[in-house]
């Protein structure tokens, strides 16, 4: 017997199986802290499972699946066809916008004609609010902000509008600014969807058993959530940038909810119109091949 064999003998004879560490992303706020809080505590584990957390802003997480550097990560969905090859999509852990989504801004007025004309902070390229806005206004001009910092520098001056996510949609009016355009209300108009905005994709080379472990776990962790509400939010709220726990409250039931254990045939349809949309309009040179592993 080699020394490999010998080894796995003994571990057989004293009872271990082995155990599969899972790298985990998704941003620092507070619907995403919501979903995968049961997750993170350890009060929704998976058999032969570990799960590694890592904590980034949506932008960084798209580049970041674009390396391959996550097992499981969240996404804007407007970076899925550049990473489609290596990751499919789950069914559950996505941010739906229900006739609302990211919103143009500013500090006074801004007639629909003259937005395609105005320089405006995003948040990233790879956001679904940049695609949004890119389907909406197509050729505006634009320079990549912060998310947080959108806010602060369209009330300095610097950008005459800007393109706000997250909890920006809530406390954008106490800055003095103004909505202009909500684009998931626009989407909704348009379309009759609702606007996908984010999900979580996992690598397929874990295979089929190991994505099914995972998918469940996720799902598990969001149903925890939604029937434990008032321990989630508690854990959530540390991560609610400028939000009382009322605001809290009220963001976290806007993108974590029913549509978020599983999207549904209009919400999948939803992502495929979406990103087709994209591709057909020259945003996104790639193809889309939407795929649900589980």
């Amino acid at each position: 017997m080699n020394p490999v064999d010998s080894e796995n003998a003994l571990d057989s004879q004293r009872g271990r199986t082995s155990v599969r560490n899972i790298t985990v992303a998704h941003s620092p706020d507070s619907d995403d802290a919501f979903m995968f809080y049961a997750l993170a505590t350890n009060k929704v584990r998976a058999p032969g499972l570990t799960f590694k957390h890592t904590l980034c802003d949506i932008e960084t997480l798209n580049q970041a699946a674009r390396q391959g550097v996550y097992d499981l990560t969240a996404i804007s969905f407007h970076a899925y066809p550049y990473i489609q090859e290596h990751y499919a999509l789950l069914s559950s852990g996505g941010s739906v916008g229900e006739g609302y989504g990211p919103m143009i801004v500013a500090p006074r007025p801004i007639s629909l004609e003259r937005i395609p004309r105005v320089r405006m902070a995003v948040p990233g390229k790879l956001t679904t609010a940049y695609l949004a806005l890119q389907l909406f206004a197509p050729g505006i001009e634009t320079a990549v902000v912060a998310f947080d910092q959108i806010i602060p520098q369209v009330l300095a001056g610097n950008y005459e509008a800007g393109l706000i996510i997250h909890e920006g949609q809530l406390t954008y009016g106490k800055s003095g600014l103004q909505k202009i355009v909500d684009l998931g209300q626009w989407w909704r108009q348009t379309t009759g969807l609702p606007l996908p905005l984010g999900g979580n994709a996992i690598r397929r080379s874990l295979g089929k058993e190991i994505v099914g472990q995972v998918a469940n776990a996720l799902k598990q962790s969001i149903r925890y959530a939604l029937e434990h509400r008032e321990e989630a939010l508690e854990y959530a709220n540390q991560f609610a940038r400028d939000l009382d726990r009322q605001s809290a409250d009220k963001f976290v039931g806007m993108y974590v909810n029913d549509r978020t254990l599983d999207y549904g045939e209009d919400g999948r349809d939803a992502i495929r119109q979406l990103l087709q949309r994209g591709h057909e309009a020259g945003i996104i040179p790639i193809e889309p091949q939407v795929e649900f592993a589980a």
